[in-house]
């Protein structure tokens, strides 16, 4: 037995709330003849009378009065479900699981996140924030929609876009002389598997320093306060390292390297239409501040 089509408990509840078949057809602008069609395969597809004859007219049977009830909540979720679609494609509700690096979310886009979520609250955003290779492994899994990180060499399968440049200066601990590279260190650093320790090492050895790690954290305002500590020396991008309180100075002008913070999804998966416009609000934010910097 098949289930009732829309159209068909709309005639149903048209009968019942027009209290004749004339009307609820007239109501419907369909003809007297597909009206009773509708209601006859209605019928059909419930197993019930619906409907007694009294004369020439049509009376609802006790059958009838539930089955509009049930109907009018079919047609109200189905309704619902249509406003959900139209704003969905509009990408006016939905969700989006982003993910960042603390760099990213602390000092690059957590204005624009907040002000995402003011003009966007039907959207819920649900923001990871780790190091890079752990959000692209969350990427590739499917775990999460979008990732703000510092990409890896493999980035295959991954639509990539450059956001913001960052250069990654040198800090000793203070009250240090700063001689030639050959004495620089030790360093606090990045752990291992991070892609921005892989830049610094690189840039340091090209500068002539050596690379001696005594401690590792994952978090940027940890290896400031190592160097504040006097545990040793570190390479961060100047957002992390010169904030106050506690502000580090550099001890070179000049970078030793750079990173490039990157927003990336996957090639396979069609972005929604929110998830559109949460990456052209990130695009736009970087754009500033990169004009800032």
């Amino acid at each position: 037995m098949s289930a009732p089509t829309a159209v068909q408990l709309e005639y149903l509840v048209a009968a019942i709330e027009r209290g004749s078949w004339t009307a609820a057809a007239e109501s419907l602008d369909v003809s007297q003849s597909a009206f009773a069609q509708g209601i006859t395969e209605l019928e059909k597809r419930l197993g019930l009378g619906l409907f007694d004859k009294e004369g020439r007219r049509r009376v609802p049977t006790a059958d009838a009065e539930t089955a509009a009830i049930h109907a009018r909540r079919v047609l109200a979720e189905l309704a619902a479900l249509q406003r959900w679609a139209t704003q969905s494609r509009q990408g006016e509700v939905g969700q989006i699981r982003a993910g960042m690096i603390d760099t990213a979310a602390v000092h690059h886009f957590g204005d624009a996140l907040v002000r995402f979520r003011t003009l966007h609250p039907e959207l819920a955003v649900r923001l990871t924030v780790r190091p890079s290779a752990q959000l692209f492994e969350m990427l590739s899994l499917g775990e999460l929609d979008v990732v703000i990180a510092v990409a890896p060499d493999d980035h295959s399968g991954l639509h990539l876009r450059r956001l913001v440049a960052e250069p990654l200066y040198v800090y000793s601990s203070p009250g240090t002389t700063v001689g030639p590279p050959d004495t620089w260190g030790p360093w606090v650093t990045f752990p291992a598997s991070s892609r921005t320790r892989s830049l610094v090492a690189r840039g340091l050895r090209d500068a002539g320093a050596s690379f001696d790690v005594v401690a590792e954290s994952s978090q940027p305002a940890v290896l400031r306060e190592m160097v504040r500590l006097g545990m040793g020396w570190t390479v961060l991008a100047a957002v992390d390292a010169e904030r106050e309180p506690h502000a580090l100075k550099r001890a070179l002008d000049q970078p030793v390297a750079e990173r490039s913070l990157t927003l990336a999804h996957r090639l396979d998966r069609r972005p929604s239409a929110a998830l559109e416009r949460f990456t052209a609000m990130l695009v736009s934010a970087a754009t500033i501040d990169e004009g800032n910097t």
